[in-house]
């Protein structure tokens, strides 16, 4: 049970010796909330699957949403809600059973996260290197953060660099420093990331996206420890431990030519991979929370938001679901002191961007799933293939004389979205007139 009364849970319910009945009645599907029947659903495990069967309770159940006739019996894909209580099945609940999720420094911490840091807390007391892979947004910078605490002791440098967001021409004097006089400009010595981190952790997130010519002398500096600046005739000695990231597979790129097989010995050994969002429902109504209890007044979470947030796949993970409670929570400003699932974007955590393959999560398995079913509203604003996606986007945009936030608004996405979407068709929406962010 991951939300029991209008709070964050973690209670586990074991079906290991069979069916248990759900209610406010003693036994071991208790539940401790007022909106609940003391006998009001039976829930098994059988052939795989999770099955409910209400009981005849006064306020019904509902399975991924939909209303569970009574006595009938019905499978559980995402999410059970009874009462203002919700349940999520899984195959294993050991993991959750033992480590619970955890709120440590104002960050979530599930079963499977937890036994990532622990990985990396490994990774950081064995060695200097440590790469991560996983999605955009599924916390990557968490982990990183980690493993530079784990390392030595006392106070050190972390040097968090965004290689995508480095242009290429500048990328060596960014990374390496510059000599005073080297280019028109430079008054004085420029010192480099490298430079910066000497002595600490350098956290290279989005590796693959450097060219082969820094690759080729990032690996120097690797096996040399040292580092020569733009314009310099000496190298200059530097010691940190490095920390990379991506949501690309190194083994796919360096098959394609486009990472040295060389550096990935050195930057992708050993490796930590931060399983998705929607492979760690455990975390989402502590995090949604803990996002809520940052604003001022806390707004509550009404059980129907977190139900919500349990059946989207969330393809921007922890990073979007965070920004969607905080565009719901603006919402419902004057709509009485709760956030509801109305108050949430129809498409938020619903549109996918490029596929990438799967981390596995490290502890908690859900049964299969089929895909998350949007709200009726987003159903009928979401094409059912790309070509049609790609062609309405095409036509909003240029509606929209190409203000994105305009068009978002009309497609029923949030902005970044719509950004992911645009690089996804390659669609331009600066070749077509109009302000960004006029409005």
């Amino acid at each position: 049970m991951v939300f029991c009364g209008g709070t964050a849970s973690a209670q586990v319910i074991a079906l290991a010796e069979g069916p248990v009945e759900l209610g406010r009645g003693d036994g071991a599907g208790r539940v401790d909330d007022g909106r609940v029947s003391r006998r009001h659903a039976r829930i098994a495990f059988e052939e795989g699957r999770c099955v409910v069967i209400d009981l005849g309770s006064q306020n019904g159940s509902f399975a991924d949403a939909r209303p569970v006739p009574a006595h009938t019996p019905t499978p559980v894909h995402r999410v059970l809600l009874i009462g203002d209580s919700l349940l999520i099945p899984c195959s294993d609940v050991r993991p959750l059973q033992a480590r619970g999720v955890r709120i440590v420094d104002g960050l979530v911490r599930g079963p499977a996260m937890q036994e990532v840091l622990e990985q990396t807390a490994r990774a950081a007391h064995g060695g200097s290197t440590l790469h991560i892979r996983g999605e955009n947004g599924a916390g990557k910078e968490g982990v990183a953060e980690a493993f530079h605490q784990a390392g030595a002791p006392g106070p050190r440098p972390l040097i968090a660099v965004n290689c995508a967001a480095i242009p290429h021409p500048l990328a060596e004097r960014l990374l390496f420093g510059a000599k005073r006089g080297t280019y028109s400009g430079a008054t004085a010595d420029a010192p480099g990331y490298m430079q910066e981190a000497d002595g600490g952790t350098l956290f290279l997130d989005e590796i693959a996206e450097l060219d082969l010519q820094i690759q080729s002398k990032l690996l120097r500096v690797l096996e040399t420890r040292e580092v020569l600046p733009l314009g310099a005739s000496k190298p200059r000695k530097v010691e940190f431990a490095l920390c990379s990231a991506t949501n690309k597979d190194l083994r796919a790129l360096v098959a394609a030519g486009a990472l040295r097989e060389d550096l990935y010995f050195r930057v992708g050994l050993p490796a930590v991979s931060v399983p998705p969002l929607r492979n760690r429902p455990e975390e989402i109504p502590a995090l949604i929370a803990e996002e809520l209890g940052r604003l001022s007044p806390p707004p509550g979470a009404h059980v129907s938001l977190v139900e919500q947030c349990l059946l989207r796949p969330w393809p921007g993970n922890v990073r979007e679901l965070l920004a969607e409670i905080r565009t719901a929570a603006q919402a419902s400003l004057g709509d009485g002191h709760r956030v509801e699932a109305r108050h949430l974007p129809a498409a938020a955590g619903t549109v996918f961007g490029p596929a990438m393959p799967e981390a596995r999560p490290a502890a908690l398995e859900l049964p299969p799933a089929p895909p998350a079913t949007p709200t009726d509203e987003a159903r009928r604003r979401m094409p059912r293939d790309e070509a049609e996606w790609r062609r309405r986007i095409d036509e909003t945009l240029r509606a929209n004389a190409g203000n994105v936030a305009a068009t978002a608004r009309a497609l029923g996405l949030h902005r970044t979205q719509l950004r992911r979407l645009l690089e996804r068709y390659d669609i331009a929406a600066d070749a077509i007139t109009g302000d960004d962010d006029a409005d």
